[in-house]
């Protein structure tokens, strides 16, 4: 079953992960020792983060490395720069607001 990668990213938890994987690739055990939970809890969240394609699974010896998809991560970024574009657009009437206050102020 294929999830939404914007279910995928509305957990903290699953956000973390992904920080944890942007640095390198790690094994589940790896990312567990930086969570409060049981490995298979942890597992559950590396689950649907594979099942959106945020994260993909490599087998290396015995041990599976999971790393982040960062192609996949394009499409969270496509969907954000909407706001941005908003935000920059505030932030600039906001900096004409106050230059226009501290000229009225000399």
């Amino acid at each position: 079953m294929r999830r939404d990668i914007y279910q995928a990213i509305a957990d903290p938890t699953r956000r973390s992960i992904l920080g944890l994987l942007v640095v390198q690739s790690m094994t589940p055990n790896a990312l567990a020792e930086y969570f409060d939970m049981s490995r298979q809890g942890v597992s559950n969240h590396i689950r649907i983060l594979t099942e959106c394609d945020l994260v993909k699974q490599e087998q290396q010896g015995r041990e599976i490395h999971y790393s982040l998809q960062i192609e996949k991560m394009k499409e969270i970024d496509n969907w954000l720069e909407q706001f941005r574009k908003i935000w920059e657009t505030q932030f600039n009437q906001l900096d004409e607001i106050l230059e226009t206050l501290k000229k009225q102020k000399k």
